[in-house]
């Protein structure tokens, strides 16, 4: 069986960039629950970077409980306000 071709995230569009968003968003929320907080932060980013590409409508096709968990939930725990990682430690 002859691998799918990964098509890059800045090509996205559409459709696709809808699932993508929404798959992002569920992988860090995945993370979140398991407390790997630095794979969570990456794909919050990701996730992130993703969101702000869709247009008002499609913001409306992702689930309330993902679009609340990446803006609001997130931002308290890994917002720019927080000690970025590894800074404490000596």
């Amino acid at each position: 069986m002859a691998k799918k071709r990964k098509i890059p995230d800045d090509e996205l569009e559409g459709t696709a960039l809808l699932k993508e968003t929404a798959r992002r968003i569920r992988l860090a929320k995945t993370f979140w629950k398991q407390h790997r907080n630095r794979a969570c932060r990456n794909e919050r980013q990701r996730a992130l970077s993703l969101y702000e590409r869709l247009t008002k409508e499609q913001k409306d096709q992702i689930p309330q409980e993902l679009r609340v968990w990446l803006r609001y939930r997130s931002e308290k725990y890994f917002g720019d306000h927080r000690t970025k990682p590894g800074s404490g430690r000596k």
